[in-house]
């Protein structure tokens, strides 16, 4: 009499216990819940994660996703930069798709990391904010002389990075909004800390408080396109980038790479470009190649130094560093409304973004390339370089690029 009861109850737990695991499962990962109802399915079968881009004359997001459809793949999200999405597909559905003629191609769905080497110390909560000091990096650009005149007021600058605190005493004055594209059902906040870093070097408040940032006034987007552990995926960071473009950024900061060269990034990057907006990234942290974005010659390449103006061990190098900024040892601000001291070049590009927004400040005067009286990002990035204080061989060298931010002087 009870074993047809004990059955019963038996397969109501596992029933309840399978909902429990599909929901976990899309939870782990995190923005394909925006997709169609077969994501779980997809990805149990072993469905791998593409960038799928379509010919220049098939743009129809509908008949885009119904050939994806069509082919066994499921649709994770749209990428219109460049007119792509992301797709879960199994070798079957990739044969079928490669071989119609309105794919252009299909690209790997890559991890991103963002480029720090270690903290060094910080990070934990205080009983009370500590008096403001000038952070040496800031210092050693010389960022602090340009203040009297220029602060970089109102400049648009988007951190595409882990998201920023939001509520940060040294920051939130000047942040103004933000995505988060590793989960939109979020807010852009800061649960790693390395954004909030680098947005405390671009552009923390002159404040009594902490820090300060080497344009103090500022205006920082938070463009969360990576997780807690500081990673995600190509496809997120490319939605960030789109985000920037529609919401008028003038200038992001990308402490992110890949040593992987994908066209789709290229793709972005080239369309960020285009849009005006100066992109400023991270030339890695591994004594060897530059990493991409850092790499493409639309983005400003910056290579990290040490408090003597010497190259680190650890930094990137090579023919597409643009530019040297202080690294070593950063103090800046951080998750949970605390402060941390880190090492990267991921710390060295902020103080570049920061130079870059001061420079948008400027008249265009004799950089104006194409003679349209505003800036553009080559325009800028030459301001930069012709501003730098020379290191290393002179001129322009693999280790430093042009020299070592000189932020007060492209300043003026």
């Amino acid at each position: 009499m009870n074993e047809p009861v004990k059955k019963s109850k038996l397969t109501s737990v596992l029933w309840v216990l399978g909902i429990i695991a599909v929901l976990a499962l899309i939870g782990v990962f995190g923005n394909t819940s925006r997709s169609d109802d077969g994501v779980a399915n997809a990805v149990n079968s072993g469905k791998g994660r593409k960038i799928v881009v379509f010919q220049e004359n098939f743009v129809n997001q509908p008949a885009q996703d119904e050939l994806v459809k069509r082919t066994g793949g499921v649709k994770v999200k749209p990428l219109p930069l460049i007119n792509a999405a992301v797709v879960l597909a199994d070798k079957a559905s990739l044969k079928a798709l490669q071989d119609d003629t309105r794919v252009k191609r299909i690209d790997d769905d890559v991890e991103v990391f963002a480029l720090v080497r270690e903290s060094v110390k910080g990070g934990k909560p205080t009983p009370t904010q500590p008096p403001q000091s000038l952070p040496w990096g800031v210092d050693q650009v010389d960022a602090e002389k340009a203040w009297a005149t220029n602060n970089g007021t109102a400049v648009k600058v988007g951190i595409v990075d882990t998201g920023i605190d939001l509520t940060h005493p040294d920051l939130e004055a000047n942040i103004k909004g933000g995505v988060n594209t590793v989960n939109p059902n979020k807010s852009a906040n800061d649960d790693n800390g390395h954004g909030t870093h680098v947005a405390g070097t671009a552009a923390a408040v002159n404040n009594t408080i902490g820090v300060i940032g080497v344009g103090p006034e500022i205006y920082l987007y938070a463009i969360k396109v990576l997780n807690r552990q500081g990673s995600g995926f190509l496809s997120d960071v490319i939605e960030g980038l789109q985000w920037a473009i529609s919401n008028g950024m003038q200038v992001v900061n990308m402490s992110l790479g890949t040593s992987s060269d994908i066209q789709s990034f290229h793709d972005a990057v080239i369309a960020v470009y285009n849009a005006g907006i100066v992109q400023v990234a991270a030339a890695g942290n591994s004594g060897g190649a530059v990493s991409f974005p850092a790499a493409y010659g639309e983005v400003i390449a910056v290579s990290a130094t040490d408090p003597t103006n010497t190259i680190t061990s650890w930094s990137s190098r090579g023919g597409e560093v643009d530019l040297a900024a202080p690294g070593l040892e950063i103090p800046s601000t951080y998750k949970g409304g605390t402060y941390a001291t880190l090492s990267g070049t991921s710390m060295a590009a902020p103080h570049v973004t920061g130079g870059a927004a001061l420079v948008l400040k400027t008249l265009v005067g004799i950089y104006d390339a194409n003679t349209n009286g505003v800036w553009d990002p080559a325009e800028v990035g030459a301001k930069l370089e012709a501003t730098a204080t020379d290191l290393g061989a002179a001129g322009k060298d693999p280790l430093y690029g042009a020299g070592l931010l000189n932020a007060f002087l492209a300043s003026q």
